[in-house]
Protein backbone atom coordinates (compact mmCIF):
# COMPACT_ATOMS: atom_id res chain seq x y z
CA UNK A 1 0.00 0.00 0.00
CA UNK A 2 2.77 2.42 0.89
CA UNK A 3 4.50 1.70 -2.42
CA UNK A 4 1.31 2.28 -4.39
CA UNK A 5 0.62 5.53 -2.54
CA UNK A 6 4.15 6.74 -3.18
CA UNK A 7 3.88 5.79 -6.83
CA UNK A 8 0.58 7.63 -7.17
CA UNK A 9 2.05 10.76 -5.60
CA UNK A 10 5.05 10.50 -7.91
CA UNK A 11 2.85 10.24 -11.00
CA UNK A 12 0.90 13.32 -9.90
CA UNK A 13 4.03 15.42 -10.38
CA UNK A 14 3.89 17.27 -13.75
CA UNK A 15 5.82 15.42 -16.48
CA UNK A 16 8.68 17.84 -17.11
CA UNK A 17 9.35 18.39 -13.41
CA UNK A 18 9.14 14.65 -12.78
CA UNK A 19 11.59 13.72 -15.53
CA UNK A 20 14.11 16.46 -14.73
CA UNK A 21 14.25 15.99 -10.97
CA UNK A 22 14.37 12.20 -11.36
CA UNK A 23 17.28 12.49 -13.78
CA UNK A 24 19.12 14.77 -11.32
CA UNK A 25 18.65 12.35 -8.43
CA UNK A 26 19.67 9.30 -10.49
CA UNK A 27 22.79 11.05 -11.79
CA UNK A 28 23.86 12.11 -8.31
CA UNK A 29 23.25 8.62 -6.90
CA UNK A 30 25.24 7.10 -9.76
CA UNK A 31 28.19 9.33 -8.90
CA UNK A 32 27.79 8.64 -5.19
CA UNK A 33 27.89 4.88 -5.84
CA UNK A 34 30.95 5.26 -8.11
CA UNK A 35 29.01 4.02 -11.11
CA UNK A 36 29.85 7.18 -13.01
CA UNK A 37 32.70 9.61 -12.61
CA UNK A 38 31.87 13.35 -12.45
CA UNK A 39 34.81 13.86 -14.82
CA UNK A 40 32.62 12.28 -17.50
CA UNK A 41 29.72 14.62 -16.78
CA UNK A 42 31.04 18.17 -16.56
CA UNK A 43 30.96 20.66 -19.43
CA UNK A 44 34.17 20.52 -21.45
CA UNK A 45 33.88 22.19 -24.87
CA UNK A 46 37.17 20.75 -26.13
CA UNK A 47 36.15 17.16 -25.39
CA UNK A 48 32.65 17.80 -26.73
CA UNK A 49 33.89 19.19 -30.04
CA UNK A 50 36.88 16.91 -30.61
CA UNK A 51 35.74 13.63 -29.09
CA UNK A 52 32.01 14.13 -29.75
CA UNK A 53 31.04 13.49 -26.13
CA UNK A 54 27.70 15.15 -26.70
CA UNK A 55 26.12 13.71 -23.56
CA UNK A 56 28.00 16.36 -21.56
CA UNK A 57 25.59 18.93 -22.98
CA UNK A 58 22.88 17.19 -20.92
CA UNK A 59 24.72 15.83 -17.89
CA UNK A 60 26.13 19.23 -17.01
CA UNK A 61 22.57 20.17 -15.94
CA UNK A 62 21.97 17.00 -13.92
CA UNK A 63 24.78 16.89 -11.37
CA UNK A 64 24.53 19.05 -8.24
CA UNK A 65 27.49 17.66 -6.34
CA UNK A 66 27.81 14.86 -3.83
CA UNK A 67 25.01 14.08 -1.40
CA UNK A 68 24.97 16.80 1.21
CA UNK A 69 23.37 20.08 2.21
CA UNK A 70 24.15 21.79 -1.10
CA UNK A 71 22.56 18.95 -3.10
CA UNK A 72 19.37 18.78 -1.03
CA UNK A 73 19.08 22.58 -0.97
CA UNK A 74 19.28 22.82 -4.77
CA UNK A 75 16.96 19.86 -5.33
CA UNK A 76 14.30 21.27 -3.02
CA UNK A 77 14.30 24.59 -4.86
CA UNK A 78 14.45 22.89 -8.26
CA UNK A 79 11.51 20.60 -7.53
CA UNK A 80 9.41 23.24 -5.75
CA UNK A 81 9.65 26.09 -8.23
CA UNK A 82 9.81 23.94 -11.34
CA UNK A 83 6.57 22.28 -10.29
CA UNK A 84 4.87 25.55 -9.33
CA UNK A 85 5.87 27.06 -12.65
CA UNK A 86 4.64 24.06 -14.64
CA UNK A 87 1.37 23.88 -12.71
CA UNK A 88 0.93 27.65 -12.68
CA UNK A 89 1.67 29.85 -15.68
CA UNK A 90 2.47 26.82 -17.88
CA UNK A 91 -0.60 24.78 -16.96
CA UNK A 92 -1.86 23.07 -20.10
CA UNK A 93 1.21 24.31 -22.02
CA UNK A 94 3.79 21.58 -21.44
CA UNK A 95 5.28 22.15 -24.90
CA UNK A 96 5.95 25.81 -24.05
CA UNK A 97 7.58 24.71 -20.81
CA UNK A 98 9.87 22.38 -22.77
CA UNK A 99 10.77 25.27 -25.06
CA UNK A 100 11.71 27.32 -21.99
CA UNK A 101 13.99 24.47 -20.89
CA UNK A 102 15.62 24.28 -24.32
CA UNK A 103 15.99 28.05 -24.61
CA UNK A 104 17.60 28.38 -21.19
CA UNK A 105 19.84 25.37 -21.71
CA UNK A 106 21.14 26.60 -25.07
CA UNK A 107 21.94 30.08 -23.74
CA UNK A 108 23.71 28.63 -20.70
CA UNK A 109 25.85 26.38 -22.88
CA UNK A 110 26.80 29.39 -25.00
CA UNK A 111 27.75 31.27 -21.85
CA UNK A 112 29.77 28.30 -20.62
CA UNK A 113 32.04 28.64 -23.66
CA UNK A 114 33.15 32.04 -22.37
CA UNK A 115 32.67 31.66 -18.61
CA UNK A 116 34.38 28.88 -16.70
CA UNK A 117 31.29 26.91 -15.70
CA UNK A 118 31.66 23.15 -15.26
CA UNK A 119 28.16 22.25 -14.05
CA UNK A 120 25.11 24.29 -15.00
CA UNK A 121 22.45 22.70 -12.79
CA UNK A 122 22.53 25.43 -10.16
CA UNK A 123 22.35 28.16 -12.79
CA UNK A 124 19.37 26.38 -14.33
CA UNK A 125 17.62 26.28 -10.95
CA UNK A 126 18.19 30.02 -10.46
CA UNK A 127 16.73 30.65 -13.93
CA UNK A 128 13.57 28.73 -13.00
CA UNK A 129 13.28 30.57 -9.69
CA UNK A 130 13.79 33.92 -11.42
CA UNK A 131 11.05 33.32 -13.99
CA UNK A 132 8.64 32.15 -11.31
CA UNK A 133 9.41 35.15 -9.10
CA UNK A 134 8.78 37.64 -11.92
CA UNK A 135 5.44 36.02 -12.71
CA UNK A 136 4.33 36.03 -9.05
CA UNK A 137 5.42 39.47 -7.93
CA UNK A 138 2.79 39.82 -5.18
CA UNK A 139 3.65 36.59 -3.36
CA UNK A 140 5.16 37.09 0.09
CA UNK A 141 8.17 34.90 0.84
CA UNK A 142 9.79 33.77 4.06
CA UNK A 143 13.37 32.54 3.95
CA UNK A 144 13.99 30.01 6.72
CA UNK A 145 12.03 32.23 9.09
CA UNK A 146 14.77 34.88 8.96
CA UNK A 147 13.31 37.47 6.61
CA UNK A 148 10.15 38.36 4.72
CA UNK A 149 10.19 39.81 1.22
CA UNK A 150 8.32 39.90 -2.07
CA UNK A 151 8.88 37.11 -4.60
CA UNK A 152 10.98 39.18 -7.08
CA UNK A 153 13.72 39.46 -4.45
CA UNK A 154 14.05 35.69 -4.04
CA UNK A 155 16.84 35.21 -6.63
CA UNK A 156 18.88 37.94 -4.95
CA UNK A 157 18.37 36.32 -1.56
CA UNK A 158 19.61 33.03 -3.00
CA UNK A 159 22.58 34.86 -4.47
CA UNK A 160 23.47 36.22 -1.04
CA UNK A 161 23.02 32.76 0.46
CA UNK A 162 25.42 31.33 -2.14
CA UNK A 163 27.99 33.93 -1.12
CA UNK A 164 27.65 32.84 2.52
CA UNK A 165 28.20 29.23 1.49
CA UNK A 166 31.32 30.19 -0.43
CA UNK A 167 29.92 29.34 -3.87
CA UNK A 168 30.87 31.23 -7.01
CA UNK A 169 28.33 33.96 -7.72
CA UNK A 170 28.98 33.74 -11.46
CA UNK A 171 26.74 30.65 -11.61
CA UNK A 172 23.81 32.47 -10.01
CA UNK A 173 24.36 35.59 -12.11
CA UNK A 174 24.27 33.57 -15.33
CA UNK A 175 21.00 31.93 -14.26
CA UNK A 176 19.43 35.26 -13.34
CA UNK A 177 20.56 36.90 -16.59
CA UNK A 178 19.15 34.13 -18.77
CA UNK A 179 15.96 34.04 -16.72
CA UNK A 180 15.55 37.78 -17.28
CA UNK A 181 16.14 37.39 -21.02
CA UNK A 182 13.40 34.77 -21.23
CA UNK A 183 11.05 36.85 -19.10
CA UNK A 184 11.64 39.91 -21.27
CA UNK A 185 11.13 38.30 -24.67
CA UNK A 186 8.19 36.19 -23.47
CA UNK A 187 6.27 38.47 -21.09
CA UNK A 188 7.45 42.04 -21.73
CA UNK A 189 8.32 42.41 -25.42
CA UNK A 190 5.03 41.04 -26.87
CA UNK A 191 3.08 43.63 -24.81
CA UNK A 192 5.05 46.57 -26.13
CA UNK A 193 3.81 48.66 -29.05
CA UNK A 194 4.95 46.88 -32.18
CA UNK A 195 6.25 43.97 -30.14
CA UNK A 196 5.77 40.38 -31.16
CA UNK A 197 6.30 36.92 -29.78
CA UNK A 198 9.75 35.62 -30.64
CA UNK A 199 9.73 32.16 -29.10
CA UNK A 200 7.36 30.07 -31.18
CA UNK A 201 6.72 26.54 -29.97
CA UNK A 202 7.13 24.05 -32.85
CA UNK A 203 3.99 22.23 -33.83
CA UNK A 204 5.53 18.78 -33.34
CA UNK A 205 6.20 19.62 -29.68
CA UNK A 206 2.60 20.69 -29.23
CA UNK A 207 1.37 17.46 -30.77
CA UNK A 208 3.78 15.48 -28.61
CA UNK A 209 3.17 17.15 -25.24
CA UNK A 210 -0.20 18.89 -25.67
CA UNK A 211 -2.30 16.74 -27.99
CA UNK A 212 -5.74 18.05 -28.82
CA UNK A 213 -8.50 16.33 -26.83
CA UNK A 214 -10.32 13.65 -28.76
CA UNK A 215 -13.81 14.51 -29.90
CA UNK A 216 -16.40 12.70 -27.85
CA UNK A 217 -18.88 10.41 -29.57
CA UNK A 218 -22.21 12.04 -28.90
CA UNK A 219 -25.30 9.85 -28.77
CA UNK A 220 -28.24 11.27 -30.65
CA UNK A 221 -31.04 11.79 -28.16
CA UNK A 222 -34.68 11.47 -29.15
CA UNK A 223 -36.61 14.61 -29.92
CA UNK A 224 -38.55 15.37 -26.76
CA UNK A 225 -40.10 18.54 -28.17
CA UNK A 226 -43.21 16.74 -29.39
CA UNK A 227 -43.38 14.13 -26.66
CA UNK A 228 -46.21 14.77 -24.22
CA UNK A 229 -46.30 13.45 -20.69
CA UNK A 230 -48.01 10.12 -20.15
CA UNK A 231 -51.32 9.53 -18.39
CA UNK A 232 -54.06 11.45 -20.12
CA UNK A 233 -54.47 10.87 -23.84
CA UNK A 234 -53.78 14.42 -24.97
CA UNK A 235 -54.15 13.63 -28.65
CA UNK A 236 -57.79 12.63 -28.18
CA UNK A 237 -58.60 15.44 -25.82
CA UNK A 238 -60.96 17.06 -28.29
CA UNK A 239 -62.40 13.88 -29.71
CA UNK A 240 -66.19 13.53 -30.00
CA UNK A 241 -67.93 12.02 -27.00
CA UNK A 242 -69.58 8.64 -27.79
CA UNK A 243 -73.40 8.50 -27.79
CA UNK A 244 -73.48 6.02 -24.93
CA UNK A 245 -71.51 8.40 -22.84
CA UNK A 246 -73.91 11.19 -23.71
CA UNK A 247 -76.85 9.02 -22.67
CA UNK A 248 -75.24 8.18 -19.39
CA UNK A 249 -74.68 11.83 -18.76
Amino acid sequence: MAYQTLLQEYMLVPPVTRVYTTACVITTLAVQLDLVSPFNLYFNPIVILKNYQLWRLITTFLFFGNLGFNFFFNMIFTYRYCRMLEEGSFRGRTADFVVMFIFGGVLMILCAFFVNLLFLGQAFTIMIVYIWSRRNIYVRMNFFGLMNFQAPYLPWVLLGFSVLLGNAISVDLVGMAIGHIYFFIEDVLPRQRGGQKILITPMFLKKLFDPAPEEADYVTLPDFANVRPGGFNWQNENREVPENDEGNR
